[in-house]
């Protein structure tokens, strides 16, 4: 039996620049680029061995099938054809957090635990980025969805990231570990709050609006990629405080990318909490609901609680420095 451990990601600055069709343009000389890191809220996935050779699936529903193709579950579909696992498995996925359109990248989190955990039965590893990578593959290549490439890489390698996308090279991909003292990264992560609005949304919708604009909204990606790369300079130099207040013009700027983005009542509910003390904040993800991250000095938490803490349900976390792995492996030795 194999279980693999895998982090949900908070994007703090540069989510849209991610999408190929942006940091992949011809005429973007600069690519894209996301500041996010990897938190204590995980998807787990567990692969055992059936003496039978039939497939069974335990997620939100439950399969019993012959054959990978047919199997309803896209992600782990695609996940068994790429690493060939063809029959004689039962899969289970959980989560720690509503999984559907929370903003916290479950969906690519799921995918880079599926191939960890495949490759694991099959006797393969791969390294984090080749993870990222061929989750990509699977949601962006085979299932055509609207999305970014950035949850997978945020999911696979852990800790405080600062991922370059491009440019002109939908297949280029760097990465740094913004490496914080410990007493650093404590301070900014008890600085930050996050609460669930109760809501979940399509991400999809959102985002294929995203996609459909991005030829007209070229300058707010730009903006949004200079405040990416300006956010992990804020935090490489802990000046926290203003990387709060980057917060708030990137998410001013991020709501101009699609409609749907916020609405009035996401957007009462950050006023309020701007009012209590809050200097910056965010829906996670591609917005429209889900949770709600705001950045707090620890002076104003209890008043932000007060005028949010009603209406939203609050997620204590931590960051998380480790991205995927294997936390159990017992395989059978068939030559034993």
């Amino acid at each position: 039996m194999i279980i693999s451990q895998t982090p949900l990601r908070l994007s703090f600055l540069g989510g849209g620049t991610d999408f190929p069709g942006y940091y992949a343009s011809p005429g973007n000389p600069h690519g894209g680029a996301v500041t996010g890191v990897a938190i204590d809220k995980y998807i787990y996935v567990i692969v055992k061995a059936r003496f039978d050779e039939r497939i069974y699936l335990n997620y939100s529903r439950k399969e019993i099938v012959d054959h990978v193709d047919e199997i309803q579950h896209d992600l782990v579909r695609e996940a068994m054809r790429l690493t060939g696992v063809a029959g004689g498995v039962e899969i289970t996925t959980l989560a720690d957090v509503p999984s559907e359109g929370s903003g916290l990248g479950s969906s690519s989190a799921v995918t880079v635990g599926l191939l960890k955990a495949l490759w694991a039965h099959q006797g393969e590893t791969f390294t984090a980025g080749e993870l990222a990578a061929q989750a990509n593959r699977i949601e962006l290549d085979v299932l055509h969805r609207p999305m970014g490439v950035q949850d997978a890489y945020l999911a696979a390698l852990g800790g405080i990231r600062h991922v370059v996308f491009g440019p002109r090279d939908a297949g280029k991909v760097q990465w740094e570990r913004l490496d914080l003292p410990l007493d650093a990264v404590s301070r900014l992560c008890a600085n930050l709050m996050l609460f669930y609005t109760n809501r979940t949304r399509n991400s999809s919708t959102i985002l294929t609006r995203q996609v459909a604009n991005i030829s007209d909204r070229t300058n707010v990606l730009d903006a949004l990629r200079d405040m990416a790369i300006g956010a992990a300079s804020l935090l490489r130099a802990e000046r926290f405080d203003a990387f709060g207040e980057l917060l708030h013009e990137g998410w001013m700027l991020k709501t101009q990318l699609a409609d749907g983005i916020t609405d009035p009542e996401v957007d009462d509910l950050y006023a309020r909490a701007r009012g209590a003390g809050a200097m910056g904040g965010k829906i996670a993800g591609a917005g429209g609901g889900g949770f709600l991250l705001l950045y707090v000095p620890l002076g104003s938490q209890d008043a932000v609680r007060r005028v949010v803490g009603a209406d939203l349900r609050e997620l204590p976390f931590r960051f998380e420095r480790d991205g995927t792995k294997t936390i159990f492996n017992v395989r059978r030795d068939p030559h034993f």
